[in-house]
């Protein structure tokens, strides 16, 4: 097991990397239910995404694992699956069109891993838009678990405002909060893991948290239900095009936060990048044969890591645990529909997240403001990819008009054009 996953190496130990992964799998879990919610929106059986969502999960987690031994998770991505349904919706067609163009994505996207353009994308961005992106996904996990939690609610005169801390999940949110904030104050091992398990218990004796029993079988997977000749008879390129912009940002945005978290960023570059960028490609691909929406890195693997997961070993455990849900659906559902189990994490690491920002050069305006235009955004829009694509335009305009242009990597001048154009014509992705 150390020869494989160099655990000595890497400073951790069987034990710290399953309580990593069990971390970050229950953090992460709510995408079995969620994920099958929003694509049955769309016209797709439920238990067919069910399926399809963990053999991504996986696949692609086990792809990590293995060949570039890192503690992140693959599964489908949370707002990608919210634009599939709204293709479906818009262009009048059949979902399985639209999971033809996923699958078409997922080539290229495993193509392009072949090559050093990711690779050459990651070690081109400039400290400080990583730093503004670690952050950024930090107040948007954060956010994320505040939202959930109902700590902060729709406001009419403000967009957000402060929620009913009378509500009972509110409450249960606050109490794990506290819980977890002691603990971790305590130096306690695997305290965000212990937390979640405390409030769950809460849960259970106050009545929120209710299981319709335990095991179940599981549904049958459903292989290949798709058009994709259909992408080409309908013209969907811009499609295509979309789910693989968006995809390839969101995951590469994603990997750099976790990566800087974890502290496996080597002089701004990413030791074993095609390897973790190819599992995501790999996962969107596999996906979207057995029917979900592209896969991506999941910001919540950075609970995993602070609760000491270092390596591939923790990805194991994620996949292994993600391949038994499929046996006790119920208790998976009662766990994932009480986000008060799993805001406090997401809020506290969230807060873990916000370290780099004291090593962005704020006292230089052209360094300074894209950073803060993609931590700004990231949140406020609820998408990791249109942060992202803020920071790539104001960083070369700005370096630009200050005479500082040839500082600027020339990947950067092309996706800061391709995002313009992306947001003038395609606003809506």
């Amino acid at each position: 097991m150390d020869k494989l996953f160099k655990l000595k190496q890497n400073n951790t130990n069987i034990r710290t990397e399953i309580v990593g992964g069990v971390t970050t799998f229950l953090t992460m879990v709510y995408i079995i239910v969620v994920n099958p919610a929003i694509l049955s929106s769309a016209g797709v059986p439920f238990n067919q995404v069910f399926m399809a969502t963990v053999i991504s999960a996986v696949v692609g987690t086990l792809c990590m694992a293995f060949f570039a031994n890192y503690p992140i998770a693959i599964a489908p991505g949370m707002g990608m699956n919210a634009y599939f349904a709204s293709v479906v919706a818009t262009q009048g067609l059949s979902y399985q069109v639209i999971f033809g163009t996923v699958f078409l994505a997922g080539i290229i996207f495993m193509l392009l891993s072949f090559t050093t353009l990711r690779e050459t994308l990651i070690e081109a961005i400039p400290s400080s838009l990583k730093f503004g992106i670690t952050s950024g996904i930090g107040l948007f996990i954060a956010f994320l678990g505040l939202k959930m939690s109902g700590i902060v609610v729709p406001n009419e005169a403000n967009m957000v405002g402060f929620g009913d801390l009378h509500a009972p999940g509110t409450i249960l949110t606050l109490a794990g909060l506290f819980i977890t904030l002691i603990l971790m104050t305590w130096n306690v091992k695997g305290a965000l893991f212990i937390g979640m398990i405390a409030t769950g218990v809460i849960g259970f004796f106050t009545g929120q948290l209710k299981f319709d029993g335990v095991v179940s079988a599981p549904p049958v997977p459903v292989f290949f239900d798709m058009d994709v000749a259909g992408v080409f008879s309908n013209g969907l390129y811009t499609i295509v095009f979309a789910f693989l912009l968006v995809t390839i940002f969101d995951t590469t945005g994603t990997l750099i936060g976790v990566a800087e978290q974890a502290g496996f960023m080597k002089n701004g570059k990413l030791p074993r990048a095609k390897a973790a960028l190819m599992a995501d490609a790999t996962a969107t691909t596999i996906g979207s044969m057995f029917g979900t929406s592209p896969s991506t890195a999941y910001v919540e693997s950075t609970s995993g890591v602070a609760a000491g997961g270092r390596t591939g070993l923790t990805s194991v455990v994620i996949a292994i645990l993600f391949a038994i849900s499929i046996f006790f659906t119920p208790i998976i559902g009662a766990i994932a529909n009480l986000s008060a189990i799993t805001a406090p994490v997401l809020i506290i690491v969230g807060c873990f997240m916000m370290e780099g920002l004291a090593r962005i050069d704020w006292k230089t305006f052209d360094e300074a403001f894209p950073a803060f235009a993609i931590i700004l955004t990231m949140p406020l829009t609820s998408s990791i990819a249109t942060g992202i694509s803020i920071g790539f335009i104001t960083y070369p305009l700005l370096k630009l008009v200050s005479g500082k242009g040839k500082d600027v990597h020339w990947i950067l001048y092309l996706f800061g054009i391709i995002f313009v154009l992306q947001m003038i014509f395609f606003p809506a992705h």
